[in-house]
């Protein structure tokens, strides 16, 4: 079946499509976990350690990595995991869009908007996006991310994953069927306009390389980076996704995965410091854009590189801008089906 029309199976979800809340506590991004996060994902541009550094690229504190939004993200949306997109045994991210008006600083006060913006069914599939708004302490929205997840039915793995996940899971994750959920559900819906884009990013100074260094095809070089069990786990831990997938190999394997697989943001953010490194500033990418094809496989005798590198696209010169497109590889096999950024140069 390849047709994205709702049908009978996920009309309930569909129907939930709209709900929508702000989380009740807003998100202070600290020094320590701006610093712990781009280690995580083994950023080490200096702009996110070095407060000299970042100054001199004009930014007032340490900037935080591009995909830092995703630890906001996880805390707020966990209530819409829990009461709202339910029924699911686990899920697999597809595809990621983020938009940066403005780089995230230490000392930001964010508030988070949730919203279930779509649901789909594609070759059987129920495709669910979640669009989150961050807004700051001046209610200036910085950024907007858009994450589309498949969720996987107990009818499609085998069905021993209910009880080992729920042996695993953290404490505080409490996993609804949809008959729990569907009983208390009630819907909330936006009362007007969602936040508004921020002003035009282009006017915005950043720091990265020259434009008129630049030509259409101009080649990133090839980077590798290692990944191992360990990282994983890191990661896990810093940016508070619990999914189990990613660092218990009985728990995968049961969820129809070959061997435990990296998170999907953890891959982002490996080749967003890739091109940090490369443009020259963390605060010049306005958008990225990933569609994933194949999971970063992690089997546990440490096996995990994944090579990135990429090429220029485009350029304009009426906003000194471009796209690049960002290439992944993990064994030989592409896991970014599509990965564009959007860049502005100086």
């Amino acid at each position: 079946m390849t047709s994205t029309e709702t049908t009978a199976e996920n009309a309930a979800l569909a129907e939930r499509v709209g709900h929508y809340y702000v989380r009740d506590q807003t998100y202070i991004v600290g020094r320590e976990k701006v610093r712990e996060y781009a280690r995580a994902v083994q950023d080490y541009h200096p702009a996110h350690w070095d407060e000299d550094a970042a100054a001199a690229l004009g930014y007032s504190g340490l900037v935080a990595p591009l995909t830092f939004t995703s630890i906001p993200a996880m805390a707020a949306n966990q209530k819409l995991m829990q009461e709202v997109v339910v029924g699911y045994e686990t899920y697999v991210q597809t595809e990621q869009v983020f938009e940066q008006y403005r780089p995230i600083i230490v000392g930001d006060e964010l508030t988070t908007d949730v919203e279930l913006s779509a649901v789909r069914r594609i070759a059987g599939k129920d495709m669910i996006t979640i669009t989150n708004t961050f807004v700051d302490q001046n209610g200036e929205t910085v950024h907007r991310m858009h994450t589309t997840v498949v969720g996987v039915g107990a009818d499609e793995v085998d069905p021993a994953i209910t009880d080992a996940v729920n042996k695993v899971m953290m404490h505080d994750v409490q996993i609804l069927s949809a008959e729990e959920s569907a009983a208390d559900y009630v819907k909330t819906v936006r009362q007007g306009e969602a936040p508004a884009d921020s002003a035009d990013v282009a006017t915005r100074t950043v720091g990265a390389r020259a434009f008129a260094d630049l030509a259409k095809g101009d080649v990133i070089g090839e980077h590798h980076t290692h990944i191992s069990r360990g990282d994983l786990v890191n990661y896990a831990g810093v940016s508070g996704d619990a999914n189990p997938i990613h660092w218990d190999e009985d728990i995968a394997k049961l969820a129809g995965l070959p061997d435990v697989i990296a998170h999907g943001m953890l891959t982002m953010g490996l080749g967003v410091g890739v091109i940090s490194e490369w443009s020259g500033d963390p605060g010049a990418v306005s958008r990225f854009a990933v569609r994933l094809s194949a999971p970063a496989i992690v089997p546990a005798d440490g096996r995990g590189d994944i090579v990135y590198g990429g090429k220029i696209k485009s350029l304009h010169p009426e906003t000194t801008s471009g796209v690049v497109i960002l290439t992944a590889k993990c064994s030989d096999k592409k896991i970014f089906g599509m990965a564009t950024l959007e860049l502005r140069f100086s």
